[in-house]
């Protein structure tokens, strides 16, 4: 059932993002070493395929950050005089040296986000001018951030007249952190900072890149007091991360990945950043800023194939209903999740699940309840062209499930009991538009194949390597979307009369 005369949240309108790390080829985990060439300082920008996967969005949100952004130097004129590439360093965050960002390959990277349209977020590196606390066996990082390198950069950036979508400060350095973090206060200061540093930089609100914050797991004290500090109208993104499946290397992985009760433990994690921002910031919207489901580079046999998408899909449908306005996939390429084969670019299931979302899933999002099993996920919005958009997963192994969406608006009580939907009027508007059906199953009926088939087609680039088209499958209205076991479904529904998308 769909309740049509109302939004219960909006994203932004383009919702969908992935990012972009800087990972060298020798981040290895769990003796494998999935980034490749994948990392911005290695990645091959001239590659076709990479430049039509981001192109078919026109456009994609692109986040540039990752662990190794608060390491990053920005070698702009003749500062800093020794800028050198990420070295292995056992006593180095994350094993690594500082590294070094030079401006051609800053200039090979605003060529390719230019020829793609790419809306690009960019995450400054947070600790320059901080040291470590003297205290025992501590990761707190102390001392006030020195804005020096990132104003350098951004003049650079202004200079040549490079779109920047918006600005963040610092990588997972909130709550506990993970190699380092920083105390709210302080971080508070920062933002406030690189706020007014973006405000004389851009003089024309117009063309001013928007503040995201903080970057991090969510930790409610500290956000609180972050936010409190900051106060509103400074944070546009309240940006945090999410890795909610635990380990690459977790064996249970692909049972996690399939089981509805363990992917709804995050939910009140989004509910309680959407309460944060309302109460603190209310111009603040919520933004899952990196999100890799798996961490360490994802699962080896999973994160690329068919079965994460169960995860991913479901991730972006629960976000939507808590007011998230954008959903940032770890990672484009590199890495076992990346949307793109690190070596090939070769589109994974993933991929096409996030360009069908981007083409049918319109911002509002509506309330969508169904009677029958856990093992089937719903998810309705306004559609980006007309009527509404269902999304339905179904997680069950064995059980074909034939949903029939009915609007509240016809419903009266005695016929709450009847699952089918009768078209009253077989004249009206519903029964003239045919639903527009795309159905997502794995090659084979294999789960872990990164091959995806779309109404039963396997989706292949074309002969001159681009996206192929996705064409749905048009059904008679009047009968329940079918939906196989272990697959996915799109429906797009022309004549649902829904108020809240007139």
């Amino acid at each position: 059932m769909v309740k049509g005369v109302t939004s219960i949240a909006q994203t932004d309108d383009n919702f969908i993002c992935a990012t972009l790390d800087w990972w060298p080829e020798n981040k290895c985990d769990y003796n494998q070493c999935p980034w490749g060439k994948a990392g911005l300082l290695n990645l091959d920008l001239k590659n076709r395929i990479l430049a039509n996967a981001v192109k078919a969005f026109n456009p994609l949100r692109l986040r540039i950050g990752g662990s190794l952004q608060d390491q990053v130097y920005y070698k702009v004129g003749n500062y800093p005089k020794n800028c050198s590439n990420f070295e292995k360093k056992s006593d180095g965050l994350f094993g690594f040296s500082d590294g070094c960002l030079h401006m051609n390959r800053w200039d090979e990277l605003h060529d390719m986000f230019n020829k793609t349209g790419a809306a690009i977020t960019f995450s400054f590196n947070a600790l320059i001018g901080r040291i470590p606390s003297d205290e025992n066996n501590t990761t707190l990082w102390v001392g006030d951030w020195n804005h020096y390198n990132a104003k350098s950069l951004m003049k650079y950036t202004i200079n040549k007249g490079y779109k920047i979508d918006s600005y963040e400060l610092g990588n997972e350095l909130c709550g506990s952190g993970v190699a380092a973090k920083i105390k709210a206060h302080q971080y508070g200061n920062d933002v406030k900072k690189l706020k007014k540093l973006v405000t004389h930089m851009y003089p024309n609100p117009a063309n001013r890149p928007k503040i995201l914050a903080p970057g991090g797991f969510y930790d409610q004290k500290w956000f609180q007091e972050f936010l409190q500090t900051t106060g509103p109208g400074i944070v546009d993104g309240l940006t945090h991360h999410i890795y909610n499946l635990g380990a690459g290397v977790d064996p249970t992985l692909i049972d996690k990945l399939q089981n509805p009760f363990y992917l709804s433990q995050i939910a009140q994690t989004f509910k309680n950043v959407e309460n944060d921002a309302k109460l603190f910031s209310p111009s603040s919207g919520p933004w899952v800023g990196e999100s890799g489901g798996a961490y360490n580079s994802g699962g080896k046999t999973t994160s690329h194939t068919f079965v994460n998408g169960f995860w991913y899909l479901d991730q972006l449908g629960m976000t939507s209903t808590f007011n998230h306005k954008v959903y940032c996939r770890q990672s484009l390429i590199g890495g076992n999740y990346g949307l793109l084969n690190t070596t090939s670019f070769v589109p994974n299931p993933d991929y096409y699940g996030a360009l069908l979302w981007h083409k049918l899933m319109g911002k509002n999002v509506l309330s969508i309840t169904h009677e029958g099993s856990p093992y089937i996920r719903t998810y309705a919005h306004c559609s980006k062209t007309s009527g509404i958009t269902v999304l339905l997963i179904n997680m069950d192994k064995s059980t074909t499930f034939d949903v029939s969406v009915v609007n509240d608006l016809n419903m009266y009580a005695e016929s709450v009991a009847s699952v089918e939907y009768i078209n009253p009027n077989p004249d009206s508007v519903e029964s003239i538009h045919p639903r527009e059906e795309y159905h997502l199953t794995p090659k084979d009926g294999n789960i872990q194949s990164d091959v995806l088939l779309l109404n039963g087609t396997p989706l292949k680039l074309t002969s001159s390597l681009d996206i192929p088209v996705m064409k749905p499958k048009l059904v008679d209205p009047t009968l329940p979307i079918s939906v196989a076991p272990q697959s996915i479904v799109f429906a797009t529904l022309r004549g649902f009369q829904a108020p809240a998308c007139a």
